[in-house]
């Protein structure tokens, strides 16, 4: 539980600061165009700070990181994030400046994308089983119960009848 409250509060800071530079750094560069690099403040504040936050709380109700799946889920995600954020913040960074930004970047951005998304299947995966995974337990155990009390009303209905 630690874990997801310091890393929300990391990405809260530096989501913080990112806007921070976002703003600094256009003015410094006279720069009034269109850039990837508001996008970098917008994108941590949200899926770091906010996301995790969310995840805390289910971490609290639903003790989800006893889900084998939760510590992949945490990896993967915090790993999409990180290189997401810093691929907006490069190609941001170079619109400003005005230079030219290779494919390759945004690639990698591409490619942390697709780590925030397999991160998320992991975290709802980790949620069902946290969920659904001790109910339908229950549920068998409930029906084997169930059909013993049964036999057992039959077998006493029987005698009596006797």
């Amino acid at each position: 539980m630690k874990k997801l409250f310091y890393s929300s509060f990391v990405y809260m800071a530096v989501g913080v600061l990112s806007g921070l530079f976002y703003r600094e750094f256009t003015k410094a560069n006279d720069f009034t165009g269109d850039t990837q690099l508001g996008l970098v403040h917008t994108h941590l504040l949200t899926l770091g700070f906010i996301v995790l936050l969310i995840v805390l709380a289910l971490e609290k109700l639903f003790a989800l990181s006893e889900s084998k799946l939760f510590s992949w889920f945490f990896w993967i995600y915090n790993a999409g994030l990180v290189l997401t954020a810093a691929m907006l913040a490069v190609h941001g960074s170079l619109t400003v400046l005005g230079e030219e930004s290779s494919s390759a970047i945004a690639g990698i951005a591409g490619l942390g994308h697709m780590l925030l998304t397999a991160g998320m299947v992991l975290l709802f995966l980790a949620l069902r089983s946290r969920l659904f995974g001790n109910r339908q337990a229950a549920s068998v155990t409930s029906s084997a119960d169930q059909s013993a009390t049964s036999s057992a009303t039959t077998s006493a209905t029987d005698a009596v009848s006797r």
